[in-house]
């Protein structure tokens, strides 16, 4: 089986899909997938298909959906298919799994790429890191199961993974940056700082690759069109790490050159103290 969750989700059995087109079905089978080998208990799949609102029926519908899966999983595995089901969506005492190796699952080829893409980058390989980080990006096919309606359970391991998504991305442009790359990445950063506006990792990213590309004025641009969103949406002033990044910019500190940066740590935390 393979199954994929960063974009629409898709689960194929032999090269055919199991996934269900009914809407409560498809919540049941990505919230599975999510955690393969592991026991999903029967109330929290209720709290994901109906949340608090459960019906008298809930637990027979529950076992229903299941039927229904195991029957897509089955006509797919062929003959012997229906027996072989429940082996791999199997029943637990107290909740469901489904019986599959982690790697069966895109989100398994991620986090572990991530994971070796955060170690190189803390041991100072960027050129390691960056094409770690960017291979594990590649795995993105759009939203996380932007195709399947969420309910309560899935909306928060939705967030975390375009969380972790977000997070994976300011890591490597980190390492771009710490690379040289500081031109090629102005059209993605322009990007990012229109669709995250408040997110200061981004814009202080954004604020070096234009300082180092010789375009200073818009790089202070940047900070002063923040700190205006800042103050008018929150009633705050820009962190002290972006604070002593714009300082740096005004004094042109020579720090801020590619030859002079730290090999260690990220854009932002670098004005920490």
């Amino acid at each position: 089986m393979e199954i994929q969750v960063l974009g629409p989700l898709s689960a194929e059995v032999n090269g055919g899909s199991i996934v269900p087109t009914a809407r409560k079905p498809r919540q049941i089978l990505a919230l599975l997938a999510l955690y393969p080998g592991r026991v999903m208990p029967v109330p929290t799949l209720m709290e994901e298909i109906w949340g608090t609102a459960l019906p008298q029926s809930a637990l027979t519908t529950l076992q229903t959906y299941i039927l229904q899966l195991r029957r897509r999983l089955g006509t797919a595995m062929g003959p012997g298919g229906p027996d072989g089901a429940k082996d791999v969506l199997v029943t637990r005492h107290g909740g469901y799994l489904l019986q599959i190796p982690p790697e069966s699952v895109d989100v398994h080829a991620y986090e572990s790429l991530v994971a070796r893409g955060h170690s190189d980058f803390e041991q100072g390989d960027d050129e390691s890191a960056a094409a770690l980080l960017r291979a594990a990006l590649a795995l993105w096919q759009g939203p996380a199961l932007v195709d399947v309606r969420a309910g309560p359970i899935l909306e928060i391991e939705i967030l975390r993974l375009e969380e972790s998504r977000l997070g994976t991305v300011e890591r490597r442009i980190d390492a771009d940056l710490r690379l040289g790359r500081h031109t090629e990445l102005l059209a993605e950063l322009t990007e990012l700082i229109a669709r995250h506006p408040q997110h200061e990792g981004l814009h202080a990213q954004a604020m070096l690759a234009l300082y180092r590309s010789g375009r200073q004025a818009t790089a202070l641009d940047v900070y002063r069109r923040l700190r205006g969103r800042l103050i008018e949406d929150l009633g705050v002033e820009p962190s002290p790490q972006l604070q002593r990044l714009h300082q740096a910019m005004l004094t042109v500190d020579p720090a801020l050159d590619v030859q002079a940066g730290p090999k260690r740590g990220s854009t932002f935390d670098r004005y920490a103290v």
